[in-house]
């Protein structure tokens, strides 16, 4: 059963554990979890998420975009540098990513900031319908305001919110608009009850994994890097809350994965 990781920061990870990227390629083949999409952050790191995909384009395909956790250092002239790099973009860039909304820190939760974010939100939502690509999105204690955002962009593409964490009601709200969700190591603690009941009762079609790498460690790996191959751990945590069969979770979700984040 082969997996795909749809959301890495496999250059941190690359530093984080000293490794190549053609043996964190290796490492998580072997796990099963042959293909990955790379995401950015910020401007300073688009040329070396696209040089990391470029080494095993039969793996790794890359996403842009400016995360709303760096919106105090993001300019315009990131923003026209993005969207440069999307209309040269080679057939690995297949998303605009990791885009979204934060309130969780206070620091740029400011009238200010978060108008900031609101903005560039919508810039680069713009920029996905005019390229027709797909999102990958953040999205920490503002579900209900990124929803209005969404359902107001009619993306043709849609994408995911991905490192859900939130009640079913919310994420029934974005699969209600077309969007993915992305299942990580929240579902592997026991006491994310509201996160697992969510999805738990999902649509399978609805649902993507991922593994945040080297972020949102699964359980019993707090404290270390996460790594690709431990999206297996969030996969063998989704079997147990789901009544389908391992086999068609899986060949399900790699279904999805592919239709929305391999290189068309």
């Amino acid at each position: 059963m082969p997996f795909f990781d749809t959301h890495t920061h496999l250059d941190y990870v690359a530093e984080d554990l000293a490794l190549s990227i053609p043996q964190l390629v290796a490492n998580a083949e072997q796990a099963g979890v042959s293909r990955l999409l790379i995401v950015a952050i910020f401007a300073e790191n688009f040329e070396k998420v696209t040089a990391c995909a470029h080494q095993m384009p039969n793996h790794l395909v890359y996403g842009l975009g400016l995360h709303p956790l760096y919106i105090q250092q993001h300019t315009q002239a990131d923003l026209a540098l993005l969207e440069q790099r999307l209309n040269e973009r080679d057939t690995q860039c297949t998303a605009i990513a990791e885009i979204g909304l934060d309130k969780a820190v206070a620091e740029i939760s400011t009238l200010e900031l978060w108008q900031k974010q609101c903005e560039f939100l919508e810039a680069q939502l713009a920029f996905a319908k005019r390229f027709n690509l797909p999102v990958n999105l953040h999205s920490r204690k503002t579900h209900d305001a990124l929803s209005v955002f969404l359902k107001k962009a009619q993306l043709p593409q849609t994408g995911v919110v991905h490192g859900f964490a939130g009640s079913y009601d919310q994420a029934k709200r974005f699969v209600d608009l077309g969007y993915k969700i992305g299942v990580g190591g929240t579902i592997t603690y026991l006491r994310a009850n509201k996160t697992r009941e969510a999805i738990r009762k999902l649509p399978l079609e609805s649902l993507l994994l991922e593994t945040d790498s080297p972020d949102m460690p699964v359980f019993g790996f707090q404290g270390q890097p996460n790594r690709p191959e431990r999206l297996l751990v969030s996969f063998q945590a989704l079997c147990e809350l789901r009544e389908e069969s391992p086999e068609h979770i899986a060949e399900t979700i790699w279904q999805s994965s592919e239709k929305l984040f391999w290189k068309k």
